[in-house]
């Protein structure tokens, strides 16, 4: 298939599946096997335990290195071999760039075949080369090197079909002074008010950090409020990598906190730089803080309906005792009024 029609078949295409760094099954036509394969860094023996390419290269240097593809299906397979600029996705995944999209930075600087073809159950090693541009600016590159198949097109070249692909990353540091720098922006902390008055609340932070350098970043920091820290990555997750010139948004949430007014929530960003000579570079840690109102509207409402009943009750004891008092006066005065008239009945009989 020529490069022309298969293009055209992928912008056809209803969807694209990429595995990079995992065995791959692609769909195969009726009555035939799938095909199962999987791609990995290798040496010239085949594959060397790595599970992704780093390299320190200075600029217009070039690097050799291998990959190894695996058939671990039934029928011999011809795979499509590319490389793509490599990004890190929404979920903190890496990624690279479809086949109908266009390379401009790390991508073009790997050269390899255009296929290969592997017979079933055999494991193929394949050169590639790395070469770094003379302008290239210092720091950290990323790009992916993948091998793919198509299935459920028509044989036409112009049919639906779907690419599935799967492969590794390829991180490039071009050597020179490295500036690890990020911002953090658009912190948003809210108080999340159960109306509830016996139960506490909620604590919901957002923000979004920005690799303003030119080294990758693996992001991790904590956030104090309200008495309590909370650190991410939590423990048992992994530290999500940004490269140069991305950003990406974070959500934390503190449980059960009781609404007291309101309290400052720090924020606490302290990135750590990985290099390509396996040295970790602590950034300095940028804290951003903000006050957090949380207002205990319900137990202010429940204080106030006790203070009106209160009030209501000591008003109607108030009234009754008046009333009280009113008709004890009343049969003061009548009983004075009795005394007075048997009194002059008593003075006219004498």
């Amino acid at each position: 298939m020529n490069s022309v029609r298969f293009r055209s078949l992928l912008v056809s295409a209803l969807a694209a599946l990429t595995l990079l760094g995992a065995p791959a099954v692609a769909a195969a036509a009726e009555g035939d096997a799938p095909i199962s394969w999987s791609v990995t860094p290798a040496d010239e023996s085949g594959p060397d335990g790595r599970v992704f390419v780093e390299h320190a290269i200075d600029p217009g240097e070039t690097v050799d290195d291998h990959l190894a593809v695996r058939n671990l299906g039934a029928e011999q397979v011809t795979f499509r071999l590319s490389a793509a600029d490599g990004f890190y996705n929404a979920n903190g995944r890496f990624d690279m760039l479809r086949s109908d999209e266009e390379s401009v930075a790390a991508g073009t600087w790997i050269t390899l075949p255009e296929s290969v073809t592997v017979a079933p159950g055999a494991t193929a090693v394949v050169p590639f080369s790395l070469t770094v541009p003379e302008d290239a600016e210092p720091g950290d590159h990323a790009a992916g090197i993948t091998a793919s198949v198509v299935s459920g097109s028509n044989g036409e070249g112009t049919g639906v079909g779907v690419e599935s692909r799967v492969g590794f990353k390829v991180m490039t540091q071009v050597t020179g002074p490295l500036k690890p720098a990020f911002s953090v922006e658009k912190m948003q902390t809210d108080y999340l008010l159960s109306w509830n008055p016996f139960r506490p609340g909620d604590i919901a932070t957002t923000f979004t950090v920005v690799n303003t350098g030119n080294t990758r970043l693996m992001v991790e920091g904590a956030l104090d409020v309200a008495g309590q820290t909370i650190v991410f990555p939590a423990e048992g997750e992994r530290r999500s990598e940004l490269l140069p010139g991305e950003e990406r948004s974070y959500a934390l949430a503190v449980d059960d906190v009781w609404p007291l007014f309101g309290f400052p929530a720090d924020l606490t960003v302290a990135p750590v730089v990985s290099s390509s000579a396996e040295e970790t570079t602590v950034v300095t840690a940028a804290t951003t803080t903000q006050f957090l109102w949380a207002m205990p509207w319900p137990h202010l409402l429940v204080i106030l309906g006790v203070g009106l009943l209160l009030v209501a009750l000591l008003w109607n004891r108030i009234r009754s005792r008046r009333r009280l008092d009113g008709l004890i006066e009343k049969a003061v005065e009548r009983g004075r009024e009795q005394a007075l008239r048997e009194s002059s009945v008593q003075t006219e009989s004498v």
